[in-house]
Parts: C-alpha cells; sequence; structure tokens
C-alpha cells in the first residue's frame, strides 16, 4: 500500500515541476520550488536557474539572451496562476498524507534538473517557519534564494 502513497505524492510534485516549466516555457536548466505547510497556512514560491544564473520568476527576462526576440511573460495573473496550483497541490499533499496516517512534511524543497529529468527532494517534519516568529515563509523562500545564488 505504501507503492500507493508514494505514487500520489510523486504525482504531486510533479504535477508542481510540470507548471513551473510551463511558466518558463520549458526554457529552464533547474527549476527551485518551495514548499511550507505548518498548521493551517500554507506558503510556495519557485525560481530557476537560467544561463547559469539563478533568477526570481518575475526577472526572467533580465538573464535571456539579448539577441533572441523571446520573451516570457512574467505577468502578475500568470505568476499567481502557478502559486494557486502549488498550493492546491501542497493541500493534496496534506489530505494525503492524513488518508495514509503519513507525517507531512513541513517544509519541501524541490530542485528539478531539466537536463537529467531528475527530480531532487529535501524534506524537513520540524517547525521551521513558526519557530521564528520574526520569519514568514517568504524569508525563509528568500534564504535559500539566496543560499543557492551564492553556490552558484
Amino acid at each position: 500500500m505504501s507503492k500507493v502513497f508514494e505514487d500520489k505524492f510523486s504525482e504531486l510534485q510533479a504535477d508542481m515541476v510540470s507548471i513551473c516549466l510551463e511558466y518558463v516555457e520549458n526554457r529552464a536548466d533547474e527549476v527551485y520550488i518551495y514548499c511550507s505547510y505548518e498548521g493551517n497556512s500554507i506558503t510556495c514560491n519557485f525560481f530557476y536557474r537560467i544561463n547559469g544564473k539563478v533568477v526570481k520568476k518575475h526577472k526572467l527576462n533580465d538573464v535571456i539572451d539579448k539577441s533572441e526576440s523571446f520573451q516570457y511573460d512574467t505577468s502578475a495573473e500568470r505568476q499567481d496562476g502557478v502559486l494557486d496550483i502549488i498550493n492546491e497541490d501542497i493541500e493534496k499533499m496534506g489530505k494525503l498524507c492524513e488518508e495514509y496516517s503519513r507525517d507531512m512534511p513541513t517544509e519541501i524543497k524541490l530542485i528539478y534538473n531539466v537536463a537529467n529529468n531528475s527530480l531532487k527532494a529535501d524534506y524537513r517534519y520540524d517547525m521551521v517557519r513558526s519557530k521564528d516568529t520574526d520569519k514568514i515563509g517568504y524569508d525563509i523562500y528568500l534564504e535559500w534564494f539566496e543560499e543557492v545564488n551564492s553556490n552558484m
């Protein structure tokens, strides 16, 4: 029965990656997805590595080859649409974990390598956001973004 749980959980992660790839029109080297689920609070965000540079979702056009006429659509509506889908997937993960009597991770960091078609997932089960009352989920996302960016 655990295989069924693992498959369903993996499908939800794959859906998150898929919507992030759709947003970037499959033009990224890596996709980074941050998910936080603590208590009744869900936070998510995403960013990319494109042309060797780590970039937030609204800054994609800053890292494209200027000789190309291509431009990403980074409109607020598109960003919100992706975030809505990721949030829905996180909610589904929570229900899935409850259904199978599994612990829901409080934090999930996904890194999808496009060229290798490989997904790396890092899960935490301890309280991350709520143990530091001065931080919100977005602050932790920014810390991860800065960490990845400094390692490039």
